[in-house]
């Protein structure tokens, strides 16, 4: 039986299995009166017709639902900010988080079904590139959605939670000019994030406005790991003019930067400079501690678990896109540049 091109219904579904409507709801609801194989076909027939059930409204006085954050990749000290932030705004709710890991942002029809299924009440998606048909799956199954450092600028209609990632990295390259540094490098996230590009945009806008040239081999993009700190970083510091300071992306970068210069016998800050992004616990715990950008990553978390409820319960919100302050943290990474010679 072909699918229609307009969205299935659950009779649509029952009858082709040949059960009940009940049944499929049953199914759906992730009821444990169910044969397994009636179980099987109705999710199979479920996934053919691309039914996606809407996301159901949280009744006054019933259990707490659950709201899921998503992640593209393995967990790291960034991750962890988020998850305190939304798990800590979800207590006071009274709303369960579940945490999980999707690489490739897996938004597909058979993905949402089961989120669906599962009485997920929204989802929140952090770092993620989600693209028009993940989105409109989504849409259609009316499951809320808050995007936290979206790596593509997304639609005016999908919900995202940010800092500002622009002055931050102005903020950032401007410290260590005002040190006396001229040759600064720049190690962010992919080329394509939105994030590291406005990152980007605030170093060089730094840059042009104090008259610094922005050397070739300057700029580097990565993932905001610290392999590609390790990495990038010899990159930059084997250059014939290398940096006297690098501006990071991340903590995490900058991080393997630091390895990156002590592997070479240059010290930091005396021979380095090193600016980092995130300020998470880390940052305090190596040698010497990280001056970095302060995201408001815990804030964030709350701040995409407090919008996603509203969304839930069907309330307008002011603005489809939040941007936190960031905030510049001194510490003992950086000094001024040495004179020459």
């Amino acid at each position: 039986m072909p699918t229609s091109p307009r969205r299935a219904t659950l009779a649509v579904v029952a009858a082709s299995a040949g059960v009940s409507v009940a049944t499929v709801s049953k199914v759906l609801n992730g009821r444990s009166d169910v044969a397994p194989a009636t179980r099987s076909l109705v999710q199979s027939l479920l996934r053919q017709h691309q039914y996606v059930a809407p996301s159901p409204r949280h009744a006054a006085g019933a259990r707490p639902a659950t709201i899921e954050v998503q992640f593209d990749a393995d967990l790291n000290a960034y991750s962890t900010e988020i998850i305190q932030g939304a798990v800590e705004a979800g207590a006071e709710a009274g709303v369960a988080v579940v945490v999980s890991i999707r690489p490739g942002a897996e938004h597909t029809s058979a993905r949402v079904l089961d989120l669906v299924s599962a009485g997920r009440r929204a989802l929140i998606a952090v770092t993620s590139e989600l693209t028009s048909g993940q989105l409109g799956v989504l849409s259609r199954a009316r499951l809320p959605l808050v995007v936290i450092d979206p790596l593509n600028l997304p639609r005016t209609s999908v919900t995202s939670v940010g800092s500002t990632n622009f002055a931050g990295g102005f903020t950032a390259t401007q410290h260590l000019l005002r040190l006396g540094h001229r040759r600064v490098a720049y190690i962010g996230g992919p080329a394509t994030a939105a994030c590291s590009q406005a990152r980007l945009h605030g170093y060089r806008a730094a840059m042009e406005a104090e008259g610094a040239p922005v050397l070739p081999g300057y700029v580097q993009s990565g993932h905001f790991l610290y392999q590609d700190g390790l990495e990038f970083g010899a990159v930059v510091l084997d250059l014939p003019q290398a940096p006297t300071a690098v501006f990071a992306g991340s903590d995490e970068t900058a991080f393997g930067v630091m390895e990156a210069a002590r592997s070479r016998g240059l010290r930091v800050p005396e021979d380095l400079s090193i600016v980092g992004f995130d300020d998470t616990q880390i940052a305090t715990m190596v040698s010497p501690p990280l001056t970095t950008v302060r995201q408001p990553l815990r804030e964030m978390g709350r701040a995409a678990l407090r919008t996603a409820l509203r969304l839930a319960d069907g309330e307008k919100i002011d603005s489809h896109h939040v941007e936190l302050a960031t905030e510049l943290v001194v510490r003992g990474s950086t000094a001024p540049v040495l004179p020459a010679g």
